[in-house]
């Protein structure tokens, strides 16, 4: 079991997972499952966790309409310079990239069962 990550870190492993969220390769139930072993409670960065809540809250959508629809879901909320493009940088997840955001998203999922993730530590 590796130990807890620093905030960096852990603001990465947010951000992976948000790029998975919102990659084409993954069917829309696979995102709404997803979203259900983690809560806003995962997401440190006030912006990646409101992006989290959003895509959770569209529900199992297509990942054309997903990306569609957030960034006035987000902007709503209150992040009016909110680009989806700078969250999904360097680019939209590939295949190749899909196994690495998994396991950052495994990381994240699994921090939370350990309780960990609940008070990061600088």
């Amino acid at each position: 079991m590796m130990g807890m990550p620093d905030l960096t870190e852990h603001i990465r492993m947010e951000r992976d997972m948000l790029r998975l969220l919102c990659s084409v390769l993954i069917k829309p139930g696979t995102r709404v499952e997803i979203c259900r072993m983690l809560g806003p409670t995962n997401f440190i960065e006030p912006l990646q966790r409101v992006v989290f809540e959003e895509i959770r809250a569209l529900g199992p959508i297509d990942s054309t309409q997903l990306r569609l629809l957030l960034p006035a879901c987000v902007t709503s909320r209150g992040f009016p310079d909110f680009n989806l493009e700078d969250l999904l940088t360097p680019n939209l997840a590939t295949e190749a990239d899909i196994e690495t955001l998994f396991q950052s998203a495994l990381r994240l999922i699994e921090l939370d069962e350990s309780g960990e993730s609940s008070a990061p530590v600088n």
